[in-house]
Protein backbone atom coordinates (compact mmCIF):
# COMPACT_ATOMS: atom_id res chain seq x y z
CA UNK A 1 0.00 0.00 0.00
CA UNK A 2 1.42 3.36 -1.17
CA UNK A 3 1.43 5.43 2.02
CA UNK A 4 1.44 8.70 0.16
CA UNK A 5 -1.67 8.11 -1.60
CA UNK A 6 -3.87 8.42 0.98
CA UNK A 7 -2.38 12.07 1.88
CA UNK A 8 -3.57 12.22 -1.82
CA UNK A 9 -7.07 10.60 -0.97
CA UNK A 10 -7.36 13.22 1.95
CA UNK A 11 -6.20 16.01 0.32
CA UNK A 12 -9.25 15.19 -2.54
CA UNK A 13 -11.83 14.14 0.53
CA UNK A 14 -11.30 17.41 2.39
CA UNK A 15 -12.14 19.02 -0.99
CA UNK A 16 -14.85 17.18 -1.58
CA UNK A 17 -16.68 17.65 2.09
CA UNK A 18 -15.97 21.52 1.51
CA UNK A 19 -17.79 21.71 -1.71
CA UNK A 20 -20.67 20.27 -0.16
CA UNK A 21 -20.80 22.17 2.77
CA UNK A 22 -18.17 24.78 3.75
CA UNK A 23 -18.70 24.17 7.65
CA UNK A 24 -18.41 21.14 7.54
CA UNK A 25 -15.60 20.77 9.42
CA UNK A 26 -16.29 23.72 12.09
CA UNK A 27 -18.91 21.67 12.60
CA UNK A 28 -17.40 18.29 13.56
CA UNK A 29 -15.10 20.39 15.27
CA UNK A 30 -17.66 22.10 17.84
CA UNK A 31 -17.96 18.09 19.67
CA UNK A 32 -19.71 15.18 18.91
CA UNK A 33 -23.01 13.58 20.09
CA UNK A 34 -23.46 10.28 19.31
CA UNK A 35 -26.66 8.66 19.24
CA UNK A 36 -25.21 5.29 19.14
CA UNK A 37 -22.11 3.10 20.98
CA UNK A 38 -21.50 0.70 18.46
CA UNK A 39 -19.42 -2.13 20.01
CA UNK A 40 -17.86 -4.38 17.34
CA UNK A 41 -15.25 -6.32 15.52
CA UNK A 42 -12.04 -4.72 14.69
CA UNK A 43 -11.94 -6.71 11.05
CA UNK A 44 -10.77 -4.27 8.29
CA UNK A 45 -13.96 -4.94 6.31
CA UNK A 46 -16.24 -4.33 9.23
CA UNK A 47 -17.19 0.19 8.46
CA UNK A 48 -20.22 0.72 10.92
CA UNK A 49 -21.00 4.20 9.33
CA UNK A 50 -20.30 2.28 6.04
CA UNK A 51 -23.03 0.35 6.48
CA UNK A 52 -24.98 1.56 8.55
CA UNK A 53 -25.28 5.02 6.19
CA UNK A 54 -24.32 7.34 8.94
CA UNK A 55 -21.25 9.99 8.92
CA UNK A 56 -18.81 10.91 11.43
CA UNK A 57 -19.95 12.02 14.66
CA UNK A 58 -23.15 9.53 14.63
CA UNK A 59 -21.56 6.57 16.24
CA UNK A 60 -18.95 6.55 19.10
CA UNK A 61 -17.15 3.15 18.12
CA UNK A 62 -14.99 0.61 20.27
CA UNK A 63 -13.58 -2.59 18.49
CA UNK A 64 -11.77 -5.15 19.04
CA UNK A 65 -10.90 -9.17 17.97
CA UNK A 66 -14.28 -10.83 17.80
CA UNK A 67 -16.25 -7.84 19.43
CA UNK A 68 -15.80 -9.15 23.35
CA UNK A 69 -17.12 -7.08 26.18
CA UNK A 70 -15.03 -8.05 29.21
CA UNK A 71 -16.57 -6.19 32.28
CA UNK A 72 -12.38 -6.32 33.37
CA UNK A 73 -11.43 -4.82 30.21
CA UNK A 74 -10.52 -0.65 31.19
CA UNK A 75 -10.78 0.62 27.86
CA UNK A 76 -14.09 -1.19 27.14
CA UNK A 77 -15.32 -0.10 30.42
CA UNK A 78 -14.43 4.01 30.46
CA UNK A 79 -15.83 3.77 26.73
CA UNK A 80 -19.18 2.23 27.85
CA UNK A 81 -19.14 4.98 31.04
CA UNK A 82 -18.28 7.15 28.83
CA UNK A 83 -21.10 7.24 26.18
CA UNK A 84 -23.64 6.91 28.85
CA UNK A 85 -22.65 9.64 31.28
CA UNK A 86 -20.47 12.04 29.08
CA UNK A 87 -22.38 11.50 25.49
CA UNK A 88 -25.73 10.35 27.16
CA UNK A 89 -25.93 7.81 24.17
CA UNK A 90 -29.26 6.36 23.40
CA UNK A 91 -28.24 3.02 21.87
CA UNK A 92 -26.11 0.55 22.65
CA UNK A 93 -25.45 -1.73 19.61
CA UNK A 94 -23.59 -4.71 20.07
CA UNK A 95 -22.34 -6.11 16.51
CA UNK A 96 -20.53 -9.44 15.19
CA UNK A 97 -19.72 -10.23 11.74
CA UNK A 98 -19.94 -13.67 9.89
CA UNK A 99 -16.61 -14.74 9.30
CA UNK A 100 -15.65 -13.40 12.24
CA UNK A 101 -11.45 -14.19 11.84
CA UNK A 102 -11.85 -14.49 16.52
CA UNK A 103 -14.67 -16.68 16.38
CA UNK A 104 -13.15 -18.95 13.37
CA UNK A 105 -10.03 -18.98 15.02
CA UNK A 106 -11.88 -20.20 18.45
CA UNK A 107 -13.41 -22.89 16.84
CA UNK A 108 -10.43 -24.40 15.17
CA UNK A 109 -8.51 -24.81 18.20
CA UNK A 110 -10.68 -25.64 21.02
CA UNK A 111 -7.74 -25.57 23.51
CA UNK A 112 -6.81 -22.62 25.11
CA UNK A 113 -2.98 -20.92 24.47
CA UNK A 114 -1.46 -17.96 26.54
CA UNK A 115 -1.28 -15.88 22.85
CA UNK A 116 -4.79 -16.82 22.17
CA UNK A 117 -6.84 -16.14 25.74
CA UNK A 118 -8.45 -13.24 24.45
CA UNK A 119 -10.58 -16.06 22.59
CA UNK A 120 -11.66 -18.46 25.77
CA UNK A 121 -14.96 -16.44 26.44
CA UNK A 122 -16.02 -17.83 22.42
CA UNK A 123 -14.21 -21.12 23.64
CA UNK A 124 -16.81 -21.63 26.57
CA UNK A 125 -19.43 -20.80 23.95
CA UNK A 126 -18.91 -23.75 21.97
CA UNK A 127 -18.86 -26.04 25.23
CA UNK A 128 -22.06 -24.48 26.16
CA UNK A 129 -23.57 -24.91 22.98
CA UNK A 130 -21.50 -27.86 21.12
CA UNK A 131 -25.01 -29.99 20.82
CA UNK A 132 -26.31 -27.07 18.83
CA UNK A 133 -23.31 -26.42 17.08
CA UNK A 134 -22.33 -29.92 16.17
CA UNK A 135 -25.80 -30.24 15.10
CA UNK A 136 -24.96 -28.37 11.60
CA UNK A 137 -24.25 -30.09 8.61
CA UNK A 138 -21.18 -27.73 7.93
CA UNK A 139 -18.60 -25.58 9.84
CA UNK A 140 -19.59 -22.98 7.52
CA UNK A 141 -23.09 -22.61 9.07
CA UNK A 142 -22.02 -23.58 12.93
CA UNK A 143 -19.95 -20.55 12.37
CA UNK A 144 -22.35 -18.63 11.16
CA UNK A 145 -24.24 -19.55 14.88
CA UNK A 146 -21.67 -18.80 17.13
CA UNK A 147 -21.18 -15.59 15.88
CA UNK A 148 -24.19 -14.54 16.71
CA UNK A 149 -24.23 -16.73 20.03
CA UNK A 150 -21.22 -14.84 21.14
CA UNK A 151 -22.76 -11.33 20.10
CA UNK A 152 -25.55 -12.42 22.30
CA UNK A 153 -23.48 -13.26 25.18
CA UNK A 154 -21.83 -10.08 25.12
CA UNK A 155 -24.55 -8.12 25.25
CA UNK A 156 -25.76 -10.41 28.49
CA UNK A 157 -21.97 -9.50 29.55
CA UNK A 158 -22.85 -5.36 29.28
CA UNK A 159 -25.89 -5.63 31.26
CA UNK A 160 -24.29 -7.04 34.17
CA UNK A 161 -22.47 -3.71 33.90
CA UNK A 162 -24.38 -1.37 37.15
CA UNK A 163 -24.59 2.09 35.01
CA UNK A 164 -25.93 -0.11 31.87
CA UNK A 165 -29.19 -1.54 34.55
CA UNK A 166 -29.77 1.54 35.48
CA UNK A 167 -30.07 3.16 32.26
CA UNK A 168 -32.13 0.23 31.12
CA UNK A 169 -34.33 0.25 33.95
CA UNK A 170 -34.86 4.32 33.65
CA UNK A 171 -35.61 3.72 29.96
CA UNK A 172 -33.07 5.59 28.79
CA UNK A 173 -31.26 3.56 26.56
CA UNK A 174 -31.84 0.22 24.19
CA UNK A 175 -29.27 -2.55 23.97
CA UNK A 176 -29.32 -3.71 20.51
CA UNK A 177 -27.83 -7.26 18.96
CA UNK A 178 -26.75 -7.02 15.51
CA UNK A 179 -25.08 -8.96 13.24
CA UNK A 180 -23.70 -7.70 9.66
CA UNK A 181 -23.05 -10.21 6.67
CA UNK A 182 -19.82 -9.14 4.87
CA UNK A 183 -20.92 -11.39 1.39
CA UNK A 184 -23.98 -9.52 1.55
CA UNK A 185 -23.85 -5.91 3.42
CA UNK A 186 -26.76 -6.59 5.20
CA UNK A 187 -27.44 -6.36 8.67
CA UNK A 188 -29.45 -8.68 11.40
CA UNK A 189 -31.21 -7.59 14.23
CA UNK A 190 -30.88 -10.69 16.40
CA UNK A 191 -33.55 -9.83 18.93
CA UNK A 192 -36.08 -9.06 16.17
CA UNK A 193 -38.35 -12.25 15.68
Amino acid sequence: MDLNKIFTNNQQWVASKLKEDTSYFNKLAKGQQPGILYMGCSDSRVVPELFMGLAPGDIFVHRNVANLVDLGDKSAMMVLQYALEQLKVSHIVVCGHYGCGGVTAAMEDPVIHQPDEWLSPIKNLIKQHRDELDAFEDSYQAQRRLVELNVLRQCANIEQHPLVQKCLQEKQISLQAWVYDVGTGLLTDLKTP
